[in-house]
């Protein structure tokens, strides 16, 4: 597909700085924790193009990153997913 200049619109790329806090907590009656995470992936303006106002057309990509923490705080793993343990070690701790 061979698209025309003219049907571009160029965008300036923007950095981004965060301002306050990046994660917003939530607490579910069950008393599970939910927190959403967010970020600027990619930000832009465009400079041959503006909205029908006049006002600069901005382009934002961003991603969300959800973690929910049960009332309990528990969670299983299956015995055949655990690393092994050394010869010589008892218990398996990982940092």
């Amino acid at each position: 597909m061979t698209e025309k200049k003219e049907d571009l619109v160029e965008f300036k790329w923007l950095g981004a700085k965060l301002v306050g806090s990046d994660t917003v907590t939530f607490r579910l009656e069950d008393g599970a924790l939910v927190k959403v995470k967010v970020d600027v992936d990619r930000a832009g303006v465009a400079v041959n193009y503006a909205n029908p106002d006049g006002t600069p057309y901005y382009h934002i990509d961003t991603s969300l990153k959800v973690n929910i923490t049960p009332p309990k705080k528990k969670f299983y793993i299956q015995r055949s997913e655990l690393p092994p343990l050394p010869p010589n070690r008892k218990k398996n701790i990982i940092v």
